[in-house]
């Protein structure tokens, strides 16, 4: 069964930062696509941002330049490192992983506020 595990997330003041971490139980992600997604109450699921198996990265326009994706294939980890947080990047974030398929981790909360 493939498994996809969050780490990393907490409460942090305006202006910190946080790493995200996101191990899958399998090798099968290391040439395609894992990001992470992130779901505040009462709003639509959104991208955050993903990488793909060519370390290629796409970003939302509201964490460009202050959040960074990469990956560790030989871990089957990909991470978020989050600056500059601010309050609207609350939400809980879920790590994401595409094959042939999606799959979705249970997601780790992030809140920011002072």
């Amino acid at each position: 069964q493939v498994q996809l595990v969050e780490s990393g997330g907490g409460l942090v003041q305006p202006g910190g930062s946080l790493r995200l971490s996101c191990a899958a139980s399998t090798s099968m992600f290391s040439r395609n696509v894992m990001g992470y997604y992130r779901q505040a109450p009462g709003k639509e699921r959104e991208l955050v941002a993903i990488i793909n198996g060519g370390d290629l990265t796409t970003y939302s326009d509201s964490v460009k330049g202050r959040f960074t994706i990469s990956r560790d294939n030989t871990k089957n980890t990909v991470y978020l490192q989050m600056n500059s947080l601010k309050p609207e990047d609350t939400a809980l974030y879920l790590c994401y992983g595409r094959t042939f398929r999606e799959y979705w981790g249970q997601g780790t909360q992030v809140t920011v506020s002072s």
